[in-house]
C-alpha cells in the first residue's frame, strides 16, 4: 500500500492496458474503498457492475467507439493537444484501452438521493475507486462519454429503469509505465479571500 499523497499525486488516466487478470479480491478491496466516500444524506446510491465477460466488454467498447466517432472525437480533437488527443483516440479505438475489467458505475434513483445531489454522491465514490486502483498498482480512467447514451448503456448491463448509469471505468494493469500527470501550479488556481488576490 502506498502513501496517500504519493498515490494522489501520481493518479492519471490509463488508456492502454495489459491483459493481466485482475483478481476479485483486488476489485472488492477497490470497491470497498469506493463505498466509503461521502454521499448526500448518506444515501449511498452507488451501484457497481463489474464486467469481465468478453461480449459485454466488447459491447461497451463498441458503444464508446460509436459515440466517439459520431461527433465527440471531432469536438475533443479540436481542443486537446496532439499527444493527448492521440492517446485518447487510441484508447477508444482499442476498445476502452483493452482493459480486462470494466466497471459501470450507476446511481440508484430510488435510494432517496435528491436528483440534484446524484453527481455529488457518485463521483466521490468514483474518485475513491481511481485512487484505490492506483494504490494497488492498477491503471484506470474516468469516462462519462457513454453515460449520455444511458438507455443503451443500461441495456448492455441489464440495469433496471431506476438505475442510472453515470460512468464507465476501464481497469487493469497499465500496458506501459504511466508518467506523472501534468498539472498547473496550485498557486495559479488558488486565491486568498477573494478572486484575484494571490494565494
Amino acid at each position: 500500500m502506498s502513501d496517500f499523497f504519493e498515490v494522489a499525486l501520481r493518479q492519471r488516466a490509463c488508456r492502454d492496458f495489459s491483459d493481466e487478470p485482475v483478481p476479485d479480491d483486488d476489485i472488492e478491496r477497490i470497491l470497498e474503498v469506493s463505498t466509503h466516500a461521502p454521499s448526500a444524506e448518506n444515501a449511498q446510491p452507488w451501484i457497481f457492475v463489474v464486467v469481465r465477460d468478453d461480449d459485454t466488454r466488447t459491447a461497451l467498447a463498441d458503444l464508446t467507439r460509436r459515440v466517439w466517432n459520431a461527433g465527440a472525437r471531432d469536438s475533443a480533437l479540436t481542443r486537446l493537444e496532439p499527444k493527448l488527443a492521440a492517446d485518447v483516440d487510441g484508447g477508444v479505438e482499442r476498445g476502452l484501452g483493452g482493459a480486462p475489467v470494466v466497471i459501470v458505475v450507476a446511481a440508484d434513483m430510488q435510494s432517496g438521493v435528491h436528483p440534484r445531489a446524484v453527481a455529488s454522491s457518485i463521483f466521490p465514490a468514483v474518485q475513491n475507486l481511481l485512487l484505490a486502483a492506483g494504490a494497488l498498482g492498477y491503471g484506470s480512467a474516468l469516462t462519462t462519454l457513454t453515460a449520455a447514451f444511458g438507455d443503451e448503456l443500461r441495456a448492455i448491463v441489464d440495469l433496471p429503469e431506476h438505475i442510472t448509469p453515470m460512468a464507465v471505468i476501464p481497469l487493469g494493469r497499465p500496458a506501459r509505465p504511466l508518467g506523472p500527470p501534468r498539472r498547473r501550479p496550485v498557486s495559479e488556481a488558488t486565491h486568498r479571500d477573494r478572486y484575484g488576490r494571490e494565494w
